[in-house]
């Protein structure tokens, strides 16, 4: 899911990718909204309230918007830096580190964050955390499939999806429907994961509230897990091949 990249991915690896991570976006997405008001997997609608605060002339409520969508792109540079540096050394555990670092920031804001304002201090921290994270994962998950899976954000698959959509009608060959289908399922499947995320993470909000965060930790470390053991079966086979044809 992790470890394939170019040309070694295929569509399943892709399908794991997005229905985890699309899953867990959507259960950050949801805490967000529902203990601090605010979007905090996405920038979009954060540049419309940037502007909006500039044009009221309240300018400290401008600098929080400015900040999140900050924080969105640090935490985009910093998982594609880490992933970078490991790579050179390690290259199977270049998503490890990223992954990690995104499960610390999840967990804390969990366990210290309480339902607030985004106005206070507390809750600008919770939400410039959570999308550091969330800037994060999308980057790590762009780098990975090659633009071809985000996770965080509804509008460019949206866009993407009703352009493919209307391409089923005009594409006749067969290899050309084969793939345009495979991509429309996967654009689907993000989509759908999202919204169960969100519904997941609302319903367990009314009892543990900002320790929703934990179920999207537990979800990333089911992922992380998984992985190791794909890998670890992958090594085993291929050492017992090795074994059998000496």
């Amino acid at each position: 899911m992790f470890r394939h990249q170019g040309k070694n991915r295929t569509f399943i690896h892709n399908l794991q990718l997005a229905a985890i991570l699309s899953l867990v976006a959507g259960i950050v997405n949801i805490t967000g909204v529902l203990s601090i008001q605010t979007l905090t997997t996405n920038v979009t609608g954060h540049f419309a309230f940037f502007a909006e605060e500039v044009m009221k002339r309240d300018y400290t409520a401008a600098i929080t918007f400015l900040l999140l969508i900050l924080f969105f792109l640090f935490g985009a540079f910093i998982s594609n830096f880490l992933a970078e540096l490991i790579y050179k050394k390690r290259t199977n555990l270049s998503h490890v580190i990223p992954i990690s670092l995104e499960m610390i920031i999840l967990f804390s804001v969990g366990y210290f964050g309480s339902q607030t304002q985004l106005s206070s201090l507390e809750g600008k921290w919770i939400a410039f955390s959570m999308l550091f994270a969330m800037g994060m994962q999308n980057a790590m998950v762009t780098k990975i499939s090659q633009s071809i899976v985000r996770t965080t954000h509804l509008t460019g698959l949206f866009t993407d999806l009703g352009i493919e959509l209307s391409q089923l009608f005009f594409y006749k060959k067969i290899e050309e429907k084969k793939k345009l289908k495979s991509s429309i399922y996967l654009r689907l499947s993000i989509i759908i994961f999202f919204f169960l995320g969100c519904f997941l993470g609302g319903f367990v909000y009314h009892v543990l509230e900002m320790k929703t965060l934990f179920v999207a930790v537990a979800f990333l470390l089911i992922a992380l897990l998984y992985d190791y053991i794909r890998l670890k079966f992958y090594i085993i086979k291929r050492k017992t091949l090795r074994y059998n044809t000496k």
